[in-house]
């Protein structure tokens, strides 16, 4: 796994727009993730994108996704499940201090948002994880928050 994670950062650039292309289609699909039920969906739709993602990027499913924002690298990988950047011991030769043998995974995300058009997001401050969200799709919280402020921004042009 750690070899295709270290790809998939390579080709950040490319994974951003395939992301790009995959956000619309998935928030599109919210009358079909309606009439199903979420609850229902959530099962399937997390089983494919443990699977697609766990390959890809080596992803843990912490249900709240940032690849898109740390260069294809998922932070949940960290030793220290840090969210917002490499700890103080990242050794010089870019590696990990808890894992020597492990390139740090910050180091991965920096270089990986270099490639980006978007790059610049792996400035923007994470908030801290949600350990009850756990194993739960990403994707679906993506097209019910999309659902939910497009819902709202009817609502107050009424």
């Amino acid at each position: 796994m750690h070899s295709i994670r270290l790809w998939a950062v390579r080709q950040a650039r490319f994974f951003e727009g395939v992301y790009r292309i995959f956000e619309p289609v998935v928030v599109k699909l919210q009358p079909l993730w309606n009439s199903v039920g979420y609850q229902r969906a959530e099962k399937p739709v997390s089983k494919l994108e443990s699977i697609s993602k766990g390959l890809l990027f080596d992803c843990k499913m912490c249900g709240q996704c940032i690849l898109s924002s740390t260069g294809m690298s998922c932070p949940m990988n960290c030793p220290k499940s840090l969210r917002n950047g490499p700890c103080g011991g990242v050794r010089a030769n870019g590696n990990c201090e808890v894992n020597p043998e492990m390139r740090c995974v910050w180091v991965e995300a920096w270089d990986g948002s270099q490639k980006m058009k978007g790059g610049d997001k792996i400035h923007v401050v994470q908030l801290p994880v949600d350990h009850s969200q756990k194993g739960s799709s990403s994707w679906l919280r993506v097209a019910r928050n999309a659902s939910t402020l497009s819902e709202d921004h009817n609502e107050a042009s009424r």
